[in-house]
């Protein structure tokens, strides 16, 4: 049930832009096969397809916030693929919401959004392709992107911090329930890093400030996180199982 360390069938939830798209890069430099999956933003999903290394990539569009839209995700990168060896679950959301500023009708619609697309999305995601793995008798890996903001807190987006906390749960329940048929599932927790949704951020008057947070003096790129999540999903990181691999630049250190 080993993996191969390249040619693998791979899919990539929220590939359309920012760290999806280097996520579905790093894999097909790598030599794997990408299922480039998208909510609503196709334009930039084209690009992101566009810009892949190699052939047999595919776009995969779907609704993840519905249990059935999943499974049509999953069936159509399934049938473009020809099976699913890897899947990284990186779709999410994460809208401001401090508490003292935000009325209780935004607050509990922020929350069902959130719990929809940054835990939901991501067990049935991750049910799916695995019961996939377990029928094709080839293992797999799972890799879940999980949040700084789990371990440190949230203030502004509890419901960000909150959810990616329960997807580090869920990474690491897999972890035990899946090892015997040969499927490894980790999380990432990254810090802040470079994507174009927070240019403006970095960019601004707080951005300096940003940069503090880590003793480098800077934030992560998003090719940076990319990286450790190929490593998490290659054959020799099988024995990481379970792990949540802190990328933070040093910036908040958890005992």
């Amino acid at each position: 049930m080993n993996l191969p360390p390249s040619g693998r069938r791979v899919l990539v939830s929220g590939a359309s832009r920012g760290l999806g798209r280097a996520v579905a890069q790093a894999f097909a430099a790598n030599g794997d096969r990408v299922a480039v999956h998208f909510g609503s933003r196709v334009d930039d999903a084209r690009l992101t397809l566009e810009s892949l290394a190699g052939t047999g990539h595919v776009l995969v569009g779907g609704d993840l916030t519905n249990p059935n839209g999943a499974a049509v995700v999953v069936e159509m990168a399934t049938e473009a693929l020809g099976g699913i060896d890897v899947l990284v679950n990186n779709a999410a959301v994460n809208t401001r919401h401090p508490l003292a500023e935000t009325s209780y009708e935004e607050w509990a619609a922020v929350w069902q959004q959130h719990v929809a697309v940054n835990l939901l999305a991501t067990a049935n995601l991750s049910h799916l392709a695995a019961r996939l793995m377990i029928d094709q008798n080839t293992g797999g890996r799972i890799v879940n992107i999980g949040s700084r903001g789990a371990f440190r807190g949230e203030p502004d987006h509890p419901a960000y911090g909150a959810t990616k906390a329960a997807v580090h749960a869920l990474g690491q329940s897999l972890a035990v329930s899946l090892a015997p048929y040969g499927i490894a599932v980790a999380s990432v927790a990254p810090g802040f890093f470079a994507t174009e949704r927070v240019a403006p951020r970095l960019e601004g008057p707080e951005g300096e400030a940003i940069r503090r947070q880590s003793p480098f003096g800077r934030v992560a790129s998003a090719e940076e996180v990319a990286a450790s999540v190929l490593w998490l999903s290659s054959p020799s990181a099988e024995w990481s199982s379970g792990t949540i691999l802190d990328l933070n630049g040093a910036s908040y250190l958890r005992s």
